[in-house]
């Protein structure tokens, strides 16, 4: 990690800041080049041995407060020894060994000093290479196996009834073969005589359930015709019944209104009658034409001789104020 070191020109007692200005990266060549004179450039320094950065413990350090002032002893002897570096450093790169400047019409180049030679490009170098192969043969048929004969053929002689007598040797396995197949047999015969037994039985055993079943349908149906002839009855009695109550309830409810109306009659009537609703025609005409026209008629004149009476009152009275006002001078 490197960093740029630019001097403060115009800082006091000759100090220095740090300052890393931004600039565009260059292209460099693959191999460093060295410049003739370095000593106007910037120099470069490693943060690991610059004196800012702080090593170790720093509980153990003296730290001065942000107030002191910096000894000018330690200053001095700073610059002094900055100083000698430099110089030192100037002094190596004078007497290192350079290049001679190349001469007119020529320049200088890189070449490799290694032991063996590398052509350097950018462009890869590339070739096709093709070869051919004869086609695959069909696998033959893979021969039997057979194995290798081991041991010796030996032969014999036998003559004609030396081993066995077929008749007599094969007399016990006909016996055996014939009962063995005489009993299996017997056990199918006997199997199926079973099988038609049992068969027997399970038809009559259908046939009485089919009987029984229908017995019961029979006997089902006989309790359902019955069921239904009893609702059907009991239906019917209830329907008398309630017949029956519905004419007590008529028979008991005219008795009850021919009693009461007996007596509500004559009242119905006399209230009405009281009301207006039974009247006498001649005695309801003079009630609503007569009678009215007559009392319109009486307060009509009986206005008519107020009004009169009083327009005299009126005429009598102005009368007498104008004699009153005539004849009161002669009175004085």
């Amino acid at each position: 990690m490197t960093s740029v070191l630019q001097p403060h020109k115009g800082a006091p007692n000759g100090t220095y800041t740090f300052s890393s200005r931004p600039r565009p990266v260059q292209n460099r060549s693959k191999y460093r080049e060295r410049a003739a004179d370095q000593d106007d450039g910037p120099s470069f320094g490693n943060i690991m041995y610059d004196r800012r950065v702080v090593r170790g413990n720093t509980y153990a350090q003296h730290v001065l407060p942000t107030t002191a002032q910096p000894d000018p002893v330690e200053i001095q002897r700073q610059q002094e020894a900055r100083r000698r570096a430099l110089a030192r450093k100037r002094a190596k790169e004078h007497f290192r060994p350079r290049t001679p400047e190349p001469l007119e019409g020529r320049k200088h180049m890189d070449v490799q000093t290694e032991l063996y030679l590398e052509e350097l490009s950018d462009q890869v170098e590339d070739f096709s290479v093709e070869c051919q192969t004869d086609a695959f043969l069909d696998k033959p048929a893979t021969p039997l196996f057979i194995p290798a004969k081991t041991g010796k053929d030996v032969a014999t002689q036998i003559a004609e009834g030396e081993l066995f007598d077929f008749d007599v040797e094969v007399r016990p396995l006909l016996e055996v073969l014939v009962g063995k197949t005489m009993e299996q047999s017997l056990l199918e015969v006997r199997e199926e005589e079973e099988l038609a037994s049992l068969r027997a039985q399970q038809r009559a055993f259908q046939e009485l359930r089919n009987a029984e079943l229908v017995e019961v349908q029979r006997l089902e149906e006989q309790e359902r015709r019955h069921r239904e002839e009893k609702e059907r009855r009991l239906r019917q009695q209830r329907e008398v019944l309630e017949r029956e109550r519905e004419t007590a309830d008529k028979i008991a409810a005219r008795a009850f209104a021919q009693q009461y109306l007996a007596d509500l009659l004559p009242s119905v009537f006399s209230s009405l009658r009281d009301h207006g609703y039974f009247y006498d025609p001649v005695e309801r005409d003079l009630e609503t034409s007569f009678f009215p026209w007559l009392m319109t008629g009486v307060s009509e004149a009986l206005e008519k001789r107020n009004a009169a009476r009083t327009v005299l009152d009126m005429l009598i009275r102005d009368v007498a104020e104008q004699r009153l006002k005539l004849y009161q001078p002669l009175m004085e």
